[in-house]
C-alpha cells in the first residue's frame, strides 16, 4: 500500500469519521457546510474529522471559488481490500457481496468515483496544454486525445498509430482553460446511460508546481478496477514528461497491469519492457 495503514484504520476507527465517508460516497464534492447538516457536532469539530481523513488519504478537496469541496478517495480502501481479502477470501466474498449489492441495490445512492491528487512541478498553462494536445498525450498516454475543447463539442482518444480509430469519446461539459476541463467518458458509440461516467481535471497552480486533481465518477466496479490502474499510471508519465522532458524508462501500465515489480528476488513476474504508455482503460 502507497500509505500508512496504520493512518487509514485509525481514520476508520471513528464512527463520525465513517459517517463522514458515508455521505460523501452518497454524494461526492459536499462543502464543509453541507457535511455538517447532517451531524450534531460544532464546525470546528468536523473540521478536525475531516484534517483526519485527508491525512489517510481517503479524501481530496478541491477549490472551487470560494469553497472547498470534499471529495472521497476510494484508493487506501482498494489498498486494503487487495492486501488483506483479495489474496485470501476473494471468491467467497465477491458471491456474499454480489448477493448483498442485490439487496441493497434500489438503496444505494450514486457511484463510485475515483480521485488521484498529484503535485507537477510546471505551470497551469503547460499542464492544460499536455492535456490537451494530441502530439502531446500521444506520448505519455499513447493515444491522441482529439477535441476543439469548447463546451458540447466531442472529445476522442485516437489511436496513436495513424489509423484515426477512436476507443473512447465523450462530450466536452466545461472548459476553463487552464484550470478546469469536465467532460464525459465512454467506450466509442456506447450509448447506455450506465456506462456513460464523467471525468474532472482540477488544475491549480501554487507558485513554482501545480496540484492536478482528476476525479472520475460514475462508475461501475468494472470501469472502477480498470481506472485504479489506469490512471495513476498514465498521470506518472505526464508528470515525469513535463519534469524531466521524457516519460519513464519503464512503462507504469504494464506494471500496473502486471501486479508486481521485475526483480531479481521475484524472477518469474519479469517481462520485455516497452516505454509505450498506452493504458486500455
Amino acid at each position: 500500500m502507497d500509505g500508512d495503514p496504520d493512518i487509514v484504520f485509525k481514520a476508520l476507527a471513528d464512527a463520525t469519521r465513517r459517517a463522514l465517508l458515508d455521505s460523501l460516497r452518497e454524494r461526492n464534492g459536499q462543502t464543509l457546510g453541507e457535511l455538517c447538516g447532517p451531524l450534531a457536532m460544532a464546525r470546528q469539530s468536523v473540521t478536525q474529522h475531516l484534517a483526519v481523513l485527508e491525512t489517510a488519504n481517503l479524501i481530496a478537496t478541491v477549490r472551487q471559488g470560494r469553497e472547498k469541496l470534499h471529495y472521497l478517495n476510494p484508493v487506501p480502501l482498494w489498498d486494503i481490500h487487495v492486501r488483506w481479502i483479495e489474496r485470501f477470501e476473494a471468491p467467497r466474498l465477491r458471491a456474499l457481496h454480489a448477493i448483498k449489492r442485490q439487496a441493497e441495490e434500489d438503496t444505494m445512492a450514486g457511484r463510485p468515483a475515483f480521485i488521484y491528487v498529484t503535485y507537477i512541478e510546471s505551470s497551469a498553462e503547460r499542464v492544460w496544454e499536455a492535456l490537451t494536445q494530441p502530439e502531446i498525450t500521444a506520448v505519455y498516454w499513447g493515444v491522441r486525445q482529439v477535441s476543439d475543447w469548447e463546451v458540447g463539442s466531442p472529445w476522442e482518444h485516437q489511436r496513436a498509430d495513424g489509423s484515426g480509430i477512436a476507443d473512447k469519446g465523450g462530450t466536452v461539459i466545461e472548459s476553463v482553460p487552464p484550470y478546469r476541463l469536465v467532460m464525459t467518458w465512454s467506450q466509442s458509440g456506447e450509448t447506455a446511460p450506465e456506462r456513460i461516467s464523467k471525468v474532472t481535471f482540477e488544475i491549480e497552480p501554487y507558485h513554482e508546481i501545480v496540484q492536478l486533481t482528476v476525479i472520475h465518477e460514475d462508475l461501475d466496479d468494472e470501469m472502477f478496477a480498470g481506472i485504479s490502474k489506469g490512471w495513476p499510471a498514465v498521470l506518472a508519465n505526464l508528470k515525469s514528461l513535463l519534469e524531466t522532458g521524457h516519460v519513464l524508462s519503464r512503462s507504469p501500465v504494464e506494471m500496473a497491469h502486471q501486479g508486481s515489480a521485475c526483480t531479481p528476488e521475484r524472477p518469474s513476474t519479469c517481462r520485455s519492457h516497452s516505454r509505450s504508455s498506452h493504458v486500455g482503460f
